[in-house]
């Protein structure tokens, strides 16, 4: 059942749709809202924002909330498919503290309580960004048979969505986890390269889930680095070759031996998000192997 507030403010899109409000005229003040629809002061209010969300009506000073204009066209395509994807999209390039129902709405040009028709609020929207997100993954048609290689391509390719959608991972809850059902089938997929192994489905659950966490947990740099980018025009790269000179002060004011060694300049070393993956990955593949050999 919709919300009060909302049924309000669909009748009086309905009088302005109909002309019985005209551009200008006056809409039903709160305290006649509350009396006409007999809801509380809070409720009638609320319909006086979603109004002005909407863009059908505008505060005048010394007249009241009037009739904004031409009401804003029904968009009969708008879909949940698309809002999600403007949405995914919005996300990607401005980040997800970016993302509101509003920002969405002007990305699609419709007024923002018609997205509500399509998705009932901003938690909905997100599990279904995160089911859209990893609906990108290519499961194979089959396994190799070779654990470790099917482990390996499914890491991969979860790192590959990550780096996509740098907000994927920090949006995804691994104690709450979403019902998504492509999170599901990604689960269902990394388990499904393990039964070579002779694991009972008890552990091959909990690898699933340390493999998931360390992607993910690496994953979580990549949207503040994504919005340090933004907010300072800059790569990691170029941002730390700018910092050198302060990180020198840094170091001559606390001696650190085994950093000084290691970006000595006759160091051979290179680090990124992708290095720390890919080494990450190889050792937790030797020690599950160690592990497995263990047990079976």
């Amino acid at each position: 059942m919709d919300a009060p507030y909302r049924r309000i403010v669909a009748d009086i899109r309905d009088r302005i749709e109909a002309g019985v409000l005209r551009p200008g005229d006056r809409v039903p003040s709160a305290r006649a809202i509350t009396r006409e629809w007999g809801v509380a002061i809070a409720t009638a209010t609320k319909a006086h924002a979603a109004l002005r969300d909407e863009g059908l009506t505008v505060a005048r000073p010394g007249v009241g909330t009037v009739v904004a204009g031409p009401v804003p066209p029904r968009d009969t395509d708008l879909s949940r498919d698309r809002i999600v994807a403007a949405a995914i999209a919005l996300a990607d390039r401005d980040g997800m503290a970016e993302l509101s129902m509003r920002r969405i709405a002007a990305e699609l040009d419709v007024a923002t309580m018609s997205l509500y028709r399509h998705v009932p609020g901003r938690d909905e929207l997100i599990v279904a960004m995160i089911d859209g997100a990893l609906g990108e993954l290519r499961v194979p048609a089959r396994y190799t048979g070779d654990w470790r290689a099917d482990l390996s391509s499914c890491a991969r390719a979860v790192w590959q969505i990550f780096q996509r959608h740098p907000w994927l991972a920090l949006s995804m809850s691994l104690t709450r986890p979403q019902p998504a059902p492509n999170a599901l089938r990604l689960g269902e997929w990394i388990m499904g390269t393990l039964p070579p192994t002779g694991l009972a489905v008890t552990d091959r659950f909990l690898v699933q889930v340390l493999l998931f966490s360390f992607v993910r947990g690496v994953a979580s740099a990549l949207e503040p680095e994504a919005q340090a980018m933004r907010d300072t025009g800059m790569t990691d790269d170029e941002w730390m070759a700018q910092q050198g000179a302060t990180f020198e002060r840094f170091a001559e004011r606390h001696p650190a031996p085994h950093y000084r060694q290691l970006f000595a300049g006759d160091a051979d070393f290179d680090f990124d998000l992708d290095v720390l993956f890919e080494f990450g990955l190889a050792r937790f593949l030797d020690g599950l192997g160690v592990w497995i050999s263990s047990r079976t």
